[in-house]
């Protein structure tokens, strides 16, 4: 049986980077043949045998506890998304009760939707798995762009700013924030291993990102709650943002993200130009006030 590459390529990416003086070991020297912590090491730290860590580094058919896994984390020096992507590889493998995948075709319900649209100090959206855009108010789409006149299976944030050139211009920083995306996206697969779409579209950014390819093997994982982000927006030119992530009740895999200028003087001039250089359009809803489902003539548009 094959083992598990993902874990074992998280792992050893995970190992080579911790500083051994951050453990209270000797520092890296020429004695040292790698970058980071050596196997027999995490074993030492976590409190298991070099066997028993050598075989989960290297995707072997073996059972962890959870609490040997929280060990191993702890000696990784794991942040949160770290520590719980750890858990989501070790339960792919056989043994161990893995996430079901849910319904592929994600819906913010009405409620939320309007509760977005109301927000007019505000940019809003609400992203769901693998990045979808699942709702949008006036201020996001002529923020960021008109994901409601996308194709359906364009409406994803990741995609667009991986791909498209639009984003290279409009984000100041868009490298990082482009391996940023990468790395929540790599949560998400690992979360929901089994989710044909999340693979469609890691599948189609490989292929055409050599950028999303390198960040990709990386294996970095990340979650955001809140932070900063530039602007050069080609209508009111520099602009800084402040931002919020929030889990809306009952809705584990959507996030609803608001967006306010940052407190400087320029940003704020800019946000006001913004909203009043653009009289809110009347709002596109689908017929059921959801994102329409593909249908035939979408699945020959990328995802």
């Amino acid at each position: 049986m094959a083992g598990n590459v993902d874990l074992s390529q998280f792992l050893r990416r995970c190992r080579d980077r911790v500083d051994p003086e951050s453990v209270g070991l000797p520092p890296s020297g020429a004695y040292r043949r790698v970058p980071g912590l050596r196997r027999e090491e995490v074993a030492q730290l976590a409190g298991v045998s070099a066997d028993y860590y050598t075989r989960l580094e290297q995707g072997r058919d073996i059972t962890p506890s959870d609490d040997v896994l929280d060990a191993v984390a702890q000696a990784l020096r794991l942040d949160e998304a770290e520590r719980s992507h750890l858990h989501d590889l070790v339960k792919v493998r056989p043994g161990r009760r893995a996430r079901r995948a849910p319904p592929s075709v994600q819906r913010a319900r009405p409620g939320l939707r309007r509760f977005v649209d109301s927000f007019h100090e505000h940019a809003a959206f609400v992203l769901g798995r693998r990045g979808d855009i699942l709702a949008t108010n006036h201020l996001c789409r002529i923020l960021i762009a008109d994901f409601d006149a996308m194709p359906y299976r364009e409406r994803n944030l990741t995609r667009w700013i991986v791909l498209s050139p639009e984003a290279r211009e409009l984000y100041v920083d868009w490298a990082r924030l482009a391996a940023e995306m990468t790395a929540i996206l790599r949560l998400d697969a690992g979360r929901y291993p089994d989710d044909a779409r999340t693979a469609e579209l890691v599948g189609e950014l490989t292929m055409k990102s050599e950028h999303f390819r390198r960040w990709w093997d990386d294996h970095r994982v990340l979650t955001r709650t809140h932070g900063q982000k530039r602007f050069n927006h080609p209508t009111v030119g520099a602009l800084t943002i402040d931002y919020q992530a929030l889990v809306p009740p009952g809705e584990e895999d959507q996030t609803l993200f608001l967006y306010m200028p940052a407190p400087d003087r320029a940003s704020q001039e800019a946000w006001r130009l913004l909203a009043d250089w653009n009289t809110p359009a009347p709002h596109r809803p689908e017929p059921d006030g959801a994102p329409r489902p593909p249908s035939p003539s979408d699945d020959r548009s990328s995802l």
